[in-house]
């Protein structure tokens, strides 16, 4: 499903570092080698069918290379 961050994405919290992501090997190969964190947070989301919404989002982030495969854990409200 298609959504669109609305606002800062607030109660940042890393869920797994480095050697504690199961994903380190498929993330360094797409996305090169980086300081690799899994993340969590709560932000105001719009839905691809117009909902707006507050979700638990999760993601990974790597230093220098962002934000990457932001998904919706759970809807908050």
């Amino acid at each position: 499903m298609d959504f669109e961050i609305l606002d800062n994405i607030r109660w940042i919290e890393n869920i797994a570092t480095a050697q504690g992501i199961r994903e380190l090997k498929r993330l360094n190969r797409i996305y090169g080698k980086a300081n690799w964190r899994k993340r969590k947070g709560i932000a105001k989301i719009s839905l691809s069918d117009g909902a707006i919404k507050v979700a638990e989002l999760h993601w990974y982030e790597g230093h220098g290379k962002g934000r990457k495969e932001i998904k919706i854990k759970r809807y908050l409200e």
